[in-house]
C-alpha cells in the first residue's frame, strides 16, 4: 500500500533552482517525514538531472544512473537511510531502477530519472496520481450505489 502526500507550498519571489526543486519535492509528497532528518533531499533530483543531462550530451546511458550511496551523499543521509525513501520515489515512477556492467564486469544497480528531463519524471508521476484518483472515483460511483441500494433495501425490510 502506498501513501502520496500532496502539500500545498509555494516557493518564494525569485526563487533559484535549488528553492524550486525543494518545493517541487515537497509538493509531491517526497521530503523525508522525520523532523531534522535531512533538508537536502531536493539534491537527489537536481543531481538526477544534471547526470541525465551529461549522459544525453555524452551518448553514455550509465552517466544517468545514481547508486543508492550517491543518491545518500547528494541528501546528507546514509545509504541505508536511502532505501527506505526510495520506495516513494519508485511509487510515484518519478525514477526508476536500472543496472549496467562496469568497465570491471561487475553489475551496477542504481536509478535515474524516469525521462531525459524533470519535466518528462514529472509527468509520470502525475499519470501515476491521476490513475490513482480515477480509480478512486470509480470507487466513490460504486459506493454512491451501494448506500442508495442499501437504504431501498431497509426500506423494503422495514415494510414487510
Amino acid at each position: 500500500m502506498s501513501k502520496i502526500i500532496l502539500t500545498n507550498i509555494e516557493p518564494g519571489l525569485n526563487a533559484d533552482s535549488s528553492e524550486m526543486a525543494n518545493v517541487v519535492i515537497q509538493r509531491i509528497g517526497l521530503m523525508p517525514r522525520k523532523k531534522g532528518s535531512t533538508e537536502k533531499m531536493h539534491r537527489v533530483l537536481i543531481d538526477m538531472y544534471e547526470r541525465a543531462k551529461l549522459a544525453t550530451r555524452e551518448k553514455d546511458p550509465k552517466q544517468a544512473i545514481m547508486t543508492v550511496e550517491n543518491m545518500g551523499v547528494s541528501a546528507g543521509i546514509t545509504r541505508q537511510t536511502m532505501y527506505e525513501y526510495l520506495r516513494r520515489w519508485l511509487e510515484l515512477d518519478l525514477i526508476i531502477k536500472t543496472s549496467y556492467i562496469d568497465e570491471w564486469n561487475k553489475v551496477v544497480i542504481g536509478y535515474k530519472l524516469n525521462g531525459t528531463t524533470i519535466e518528462q519524471a514529472f509527468e509520470r508521476a502525475k499519470k501515476k496520481v491521476h490513475k490513482h484518483l480515477d480509480e478512486t472515483s470509480k470507487y466513490v460511483v460504486e459506493m454512491q450505489k451501494l448506500l442508495k441500494n442499501e437504504k431501498i433495501s431497509d426500506a423494503a425490510n422495514r415494510k414487510s
